[in-house]
Order: structure tokens, then sequence, then C-alpha cells
């Protein structure tokens, strides 16, 4: 047998076995990934990509960062769960690290992105019959129309998006949608005294890096604290340096993060309600968090909300040290110098090929929109197409809603690394022509 029949049937092989034993719930691209490390990806044929992907903004300090692995490593000989039935020696110092980096009085410990987002909207709840006195089964939260918070059933109960919800309901009511980025829209929907919360996207990430006015975030919070309504900024995707900033929520306050943490606090609009999840701990294990101030938190007492694993030693410690990282490296200076370069260079395409139709983004959070066509043979030349070229040419991106291909490389990527994908894009680009 040759060795590439050998490498073909291995491959092969590892497709066949999730397509047979596994739910059809995705649709990936066809490469089998067996190992990384910072900005690199290997299948197991052995070539090597670059991932501009990131396990959708995940591993934003790279895969496998060698403080990560050392961290979970001397954490998995030591201890890995007690439950929340007792303190344990980390959860402390988890919470204290995360409230003053990003400038909050208390943190929920969680897992997944789904399960902040579904505790988030409890405690929100909570929060408008106990202090906002809104009737008791009355209380609405507004959402945007593309909104992407998760897969349970309370979350897709609010998307628009009719993959999310066929074949699902009855669904949870207390929801309101709205469009994105209009003010005007918003300012109706508060009107509603029974309102109690507005959750939102700073970028709409699963949208197509939909990027709202400059002035949208701000005046939304705004428009918030004047009907006594929470802002809640879901920055699953977006925080932790993700857009150049910490939380993409705060690119329009003052605050640079040129220190590392949230500078802007007094003075300025910020999210009542941050949720956190994905890069909170490096790809590395599942950890998230919703932070709020003392009067929204409080609303949680023993026995209203938990968690068996959220706050486990081992996801606490993943995370502080996760976050060090992206103290230590400035990775939101990098994603904010690096990003405007991805973008100059991506224009550049827009102008050159008609098919190529916009880049938008923030940071190293991109989208380039690609115009459909057909090839004189009639196959299909749509931005899967292009994304097999990309892989082909050692570069792994995904498409969203059929023309959009997302671009979100490991924010611990070089310039020079930069470079080199900005030619390997523009070798498919153009081959794909």
């Amino acid at each position: 047998m040759s060795i590439q029949s050998s490498i073909r049937t291995r491959t092969q092989q590892a497709i066949e076995l999730e397509e047979h034993y596994g739910a059809h719930n995705y649709h990936p691209l066809p490469v089998v990934l067996d190992s990384g490390k910072g900005v690199f990806v290997w299948d197991v044929e052995g070539k090597r990509y670059y991932d501009f992907l990131s396990a959708y903004s995940a591993v934003n300090q790279g895969h496998c960062h060698p403080r990560l692995v050392k961290v979970m490593q001397e954490q998995a000989t030591r201890m890995t769960l007690t439950s929340r039935a007792f303190y344990n020696s980390v959860l402390g110092e988890y919470a204290r690290t995360v409230c003053t980096l990003f400038g909050y009085d208390r943190m929920l410990p969680m897992n997944t992105g789904a399960e902040a987002v579904e505790s988030a909207i409890k405690m929100a709840r909570k929060w408008g019959y106990e202090k906002k006195g809104i009737p008791a089964g009355r209380a609405k939260v507004i959402v945007c129309e593309g909104n992407f918070h998760g897969r349970t059933i309370t979350i897709v109960s609010m998307s628009t998006d009719p993959d999310s919800q066929g074949g699902f309901g009855p669904f949870t009511p207390g929801f309101e949608v709205i469009p994105y980025d209009d003010i005007p829209a918003l300012e109706k929907a508060l009107a509603d005294p029974h309102v109690c919360a507005f959750l939102v996207e700073p970028i709409q990430g699963e949208k197509g890096v939909y990027v709202p006015a400059d002035d949208y975030i701000p005046r939304a919070i705004a428009a918030c604290k004047a009907r006594n309504v929470l802002f809640i900024a879901d920055e699953i995707q977006t925080g932790i340096a993700r857009t150049g900033r910490l939380l993409a929520s705060c690119h329009h306050s003052g605050c640079h993060c040129t220190k590392g943490l949230c500078e802007a606090r007094e003075g300025v609009q910020r999210p009542d309600v941050v949720i956190l999840a994905k890069a909170l701990s490096g790809g590395m294990y599942p950890v998230s968090a919703v932070l709020a101030g003392d009067a929204v938190m409080n609303v949680f007492t023993p026995g209203t909300h938990g968690s068996t694993y959220g706050g486990n030693p081992m996801g606490a410690r993943l995370a502080i040290e996760a976050l060090g990282i992206v103290q230590d490296e400035d990775l939101c200076g990098n994603a904010d110098r690096l990003g405007e370069l991805f973008r100059a260079e991506m224009r550049k395409l827009v102008e050159e090929y008609p098919f190529v139709k916009l880049v938008r983004g923030r940071g190293l959070l991109n989208a380039l929109v690609i115009e459909a066509r057909t090839a004189p043979d009639g196959s299909p030349k749509s931005a899967w197409e292009l994304c097999l070229l990309l892989r082909d040419n050692g570069l792994l991106a995904k498409p969203t809603h059929g023309d959009i291909i997302r671009f979100a490389p490991p924010l611990v990527i070089t310039a020079e690394q930069l470079m080199e994908c900005v030619n390997i894009i523009r070798t498919s680009v153009r081959q794909f022509a």
C-alpha cells in the first residue's frame, strides 16, 4: 500500500467513525485535526495549517500554551473538583482576579457559554422582580435579530435562526426581538415597564461579524439606564482581547486596556452584566462567568442557583493563568494592531476582485463577504469552496451564513505570520476567481 493511500485511509477512517457514531448536528470542514501549538494545527497526515477560527475565539492564547499546559498538569495531580458543597483553595483567587481585571464587584462561575447566558437571564429576571418591582411572571428580556447566545431551549426561544428553532418548540416566553443596531427600536421596547434586561452581543459573531455603529453600544447602555433596565453584554466570543480590548463593549468608553485591565470605570457607560466564556480558559477546559455589581448579583442566595462543576479548582486555576497571559503578552494591543493591518490587506482584495464584496470586523475578529457564483461547469463557487482552497493552501477558516468567511486567528500571531496568512488568502482568492 502506498503512503498516500495509507494517509487518505486514516483521514477517511476518522471522518467515517464520527459520521457513523456521532450526531449529525455539525457540518465540519473535511480535515481531521490531531494536534496544535500556538497559531498552528496539524492534521492526522502531518500537514500544518494556520488556525483562523481559534475554536470560535476560545484559543485566543494559542493552542496548548505552555503556561496553561503546566498549570493543568499541576492542578490535575492536586485536585480537580470539590463541588460547591465546600470552599476550595482556588476559587476565591479566581473571583478576585476576574473582578479586579474587568472592574465588577462579583463573579458567578459557570462552565459553558450557554450556562452563563442562562444564569444571566435568571439573575436579570430575579432582579426585575425583587429590585424593579415587576409583577411575578411578567419579566421581559429584549434581544436582537440575528443573535447567537447558545443552543438551550430557552436561548433558542429568542433566536431568529430557523435552523435553531425548527422542531424544538414549545418555546420559553418572555423575550422581545428587535432589530440590531437600531436605537429607536430599543427605546420603543424599553418603554414597557416589565422589561428587566437588554441582552446583546457588542459584535454579532455568528451572524458574520456584524459590527454596529460606533455609538450603538454606549447609546444602548444609556437608554437602558434611563429606564432602569439591565444592560447585559454577551462577550463570550468578543471578550478577552479578541477585538483589541478586554471587552468589545468598552471600545468607545475611552479605555484602551494599555495597563492590561479595564481602565475606564468611573463616569463611563459600561454594561451592568458581562458574560464571559471561551478564552477564559484559553481553550483548555470549559470555564464561563457572569460579572455584575453587588446590587444585581446579590439576588442570588443559597439554593437559588448552582453548578456542580462551576468554580472547580481546575477551571479556576486555568482561568487565572489564561487571563495572566492576556495581560503579560499584551494580546489586546496585538489584536488591535494586527487587526488594522489585516483589514487593510483584505480591502485590497475587495478592490481587486468584484466577488469579494466587503471586509468588516474589529481587532482580530473579522469577516470577508463573498458573492456566491456558479462555475462554467455548473458547480457552485461559494464561501465553502473558497474555504476548501484555503485549507489546501494551509489555512483553516469556516463559512457562516453561506457567503461569509470568519477570520479569527489566535491572538498570539505575529505580524510576519499574519502577512504569510494574507498571502495564503490572496492566493486562494486568485484561484477562486
